[in-house]
C-alpha cells in the first residue's frame, strides 16, 4: 500500500532529485524520497543499536564489532 503526500522542498533539492531521475539513479521523485527516508530510518536504527551496545559492551567488544563491520560493508540498496 502507498499513500500520496505533498511535500515542499527547497529548489536546490528538487534540482538534485530531478538530476538523479534524469541520470537514472532513481525512477521518479517519489522513488528518490522513499530511498532517502529508508536510508534515514536505517541510520537512526543503527544509532539506536550503537547506544545499546555502548551501554552493554566493554570497549574491546566495540572494537571487535567495528573491525568486523569494516571488513563486511553493508549494501544500503544503492
Amino acid at each position: 500500500m502507498t499513500t500520496q503526500i505533498t511535500v515542499r522542498l527547497p529548489d536546490e533539492l528538487v534540482t538534485f532529485v530531478d538530476a538523479e531521475v534524469t541520470r537514472g539513479a532513481v525512477s521518479s521523485r517519489a522513488d528518490a524520497v522513499a530511498k532517502a527516508l529508508t536510508r534515514e530510518r536505517r541510520r537512526q536504527t543503527a544509532l539506536a543499536d550503537v547506544a545499546i551496545l555502548r551501554q552493554r559492551a566493554d570497549d574491546s567488544e566495540l572494537d571487535e564489532l567495528a573491525e568486523h563491520n569494516a571488513a563486511h560493508p553493508v549494501n544500503l540498496g544503492d
